[in-house]
């Protein structure tokens, strides 16, 4: 569903992503972690391009997200990858329920009655079918984040992407936002998530990606990860977190 093929990026002279050669299949959950820096929100945002590679390759469901295009195309080809933001993103002028609407009918060329009614049955979905007409201001960090990932679902991605969704979240609000992460999983979306959650990946992932300095040391399944961490730098990253 998602490969990345000897991809590099650069800002200036510093390397970014070093190689990188990986996949995600479908209906698979990979949860990308490691230590602040090692480029792990930098390789998730060059699935919908929002950050450009300086070489290689990257693809989703066998399109190749950075050959050259008109930003129409690009347009298109991202709202069909969903992608949760750390920081929400909401229209803070539109209700719930209108946020997760507008893709749908804006992009997607949905009458209203039917954006109306599948968003509804999305944010029943994520436990906010009673904050539909609420806006971002009223709502909780968790609340928010629940409505972007609605809205993350409205047009329907064969993949969802999700770049530290609980980091800027009370404690209180994590499990909230997991619990719907957990949900899809077990829906068999396709997922690839950026997180410090490691009980989400120890219980969820399929794959665990361990990062430092642009490049992927290891990729592993949970239990093995946890257990038997192959690469120094992996176990050092590992002790540090249960010293912690």
């Amino acid at each position: 569903m998602i490969n990345f093929s000897k991809v590099n990026k650069w800002y200036g002279d510093y390397r970014a992503l070093c190689d990188i050669d990986a996949e995600v299949k479908k209906g698979e959950v990979v949860v990308v972690c490691g230590p602040s820096g090692s480029g792990k929100s930098t390789l998730i945002r060059t699935v919908n391009r929002l950050e450009e590679i300086k070489s290689g390759q990257v693809t989703v469901d066998g399109q190749d997200m950075h050959a050259a295009m008109s930003g129409a195309q690009l347009n298109r080809l991202r709202s069909r990858i969903g992608f949760v933001f750390q920081s929400f993103n909401l229209f803070p002028h539109l209700s719930a329920l209108d946020n997760v609407m507008l893709s749908p009918m804006h992009v997607g060329g949905v009458k209203r009655a039917e954006a109306r009614e599948k968003a509804m049955q999305l944010l029943d979905r994520v436990g906010l079918a009673a904050k539909a007409l609420s806006y971002p201001a009223q709502l909780s960090g968790g609340q928010q984040q629940r409505v972007a990932i609605a809205r993350a679902l409205a047009m329907e991605p064969p993949a969802m992407l999700f770049d530290e969704p609980t980091s800027a979240l009370d404690p209180e609000m994590v499990g909230e936002v997991l619990a719907v992460m957990r949900s899809l999983a077990g829906d068999g979306m396709t997922m690839m998530c950026v997180t410090h959650e490691m009980s989400f990946a120890r219980d969820v992932a399929d794959r665990v990606w361990f990062m430092d300095a642009g490049c992927i040391l290891e990729s592993a399944e949970p239990e093995t990860f946890f257990l038997k961490p192959q690469h120094p730098r992996a176990q050092r990253f590992l002790s540090d977190l249960r010293s912690h």
